[in-house]
């Protein structure tokens, strides 16, 4: 597969979020990489921890290559308490990743299908 179609998933890490059962998130997560293997479609994830330095691995991951396209995921979007987090990595990929196409899922197992919708514009 050609690097032109490869995404960077930024998300939050399940099993680094106290009080939480991580067990189905990881579960979905696994099968959304299984989705992009299925498809040939390199994907790197950046999973994180909003308490440990988020922006500043993200800004690591989104500088690693170059990205078609990054996914922001719904527990950095949806959360209402990680709407400056999210509004920081939209920003990001906006400055650091400036040729990507941004998509976002509805849920880790569907990540794929969010890329595709831009991997073909």
């Amino acid at each position: 597969m050609t690097p032109e179609r490869r995404v960077l998933v930024i998300g939050l890490d399940p099993v680094r979020i106290p009080g939480f059962d991580p067990a189905p998130v990881v579960a979905a997560i696994d099968r959304g990489r299984a989705r992009f293997a299925e498809l040939g479609i390199p994907a790197d994830f950046c999973l994180v921890d909003p308490e440990d330095g988020p922006v500043a691995a993200i800004a690591a991951a989104l500088t690693a290559r170059d990205y078609a396209c990054v996914v922001i995921g719904g527990g950095i979007r949806k959360h209402d308490p990680l709407l400056d987090l999210f509004e920081q990595t939209v920003n990001l990929v906006h400055r650091l990743a400036p040729g990507a196409a941004i998509a976002f899922n509805n849920a880790p197992d569907d990540t794929a299908d969010a890329a595709l919708r831009w991997l073909g514009r």
